[in-house]
């Protein structure tokens, strides 16, 4: 099928879900994630209605902006970030998703107040406690949000999670529904350097689940550009 009508497809279940949730359909944003996907599918992606496009890996991103793919579309990174990658995201992302340790968290400041701007970010909540896995521990979010007040070239927007994989879709909402409380309890808070807005979690396989348990940013990728070629890398 098109991207086209894929695009058209993610769109209309996702403002569905939004509004058996009690929201109105623009309070969700559906993020094109477009790790392996060529430039020429991303722009036909954000030609059919997209309006933020998340990539995974640095380099790739790098790449990918030298070449203009993003161009319409708010650039956000959404992959595991490494504290020496940091700095070549500032200045080309609006928003970086993944921030998943005190030490990452120090370097987007740093970087960010040396190139005169505030980086918008997310902290990344560990909400399967997996080992194998970066992220802040669920019981961790207030003190981290409370740290990051105190860096000036970040602004705190709000939290991500990924549930483990592999698990029964009834365990999926119920972490779904652990998320969304957090993201409450830090939203009635007032942190300096904050706006905790975006409550982001939720695939191509559960993303209509996810905004119906609250979540107003969904990462799809195979939902919109098919399954990915991993034998070409």
């Amino acid at each position: 099928m098109p991207i086209a009508d894929n695009v058209r497809l993610v769109l209309d279940e996702a403002a569905r879900a939004a509004q058996r949730s009690g929201r109105r359909p623009e309070e969700v944003t559906v993020l094109a994630a477009t790790k392996m996907n060529p430039p020429e599918a991303i722009r036909e992606a954000i030609e059919a209605g997209i309006r933020a496009a998340g990539e995974n890996r640095v380099q790739e991103l790098v790449e990918k902006y030298g070449q203009n793919a993003y161009e319409g579309a708010a650039l956000h990174f959404i992959g595991s970030l490494q504290k020496n990658k940091v700095r070549h995201l500032i200045g080309k992302v609006e928003l970086i998703q993944s921030v998943g340790s005190e030490d990452v968290l120090r370097e987007v400041s740093r970087r960010a107040e040396a190139s005169g701007i505030v980086q918008d970010i997310l902290l990344e909540i560990n909400i399967g406690r997996e080992p194998q896995k970066a992220g802040f521990l669920p019981e961790a979010a207030d003190e981290t949000a409370a740290f990051c007040a105190a860096l000036s070239g970040v602004r705190l927007c709000g939290v991500m999670a990924i549930p483990p994989a592999g698990i029964p879709f009834a365990k999926t909402v119920e972490y779904f529904d652990a998320m969304r409380n957090l993201f409450v309890d830090l939203s009635a808070k007032k942190y300096d350097n904050s706006t905790v807005q975006f409550l982001s979690m939720g695939m191509s396989a559960d993303y209509a689940a996810a905004i119906e348990a609250g979540a107003n940013l969904v990462r799809v990728g195979s939902a919109i550009f098919g399954p990915r070629n991993y034998a070409v890398r």
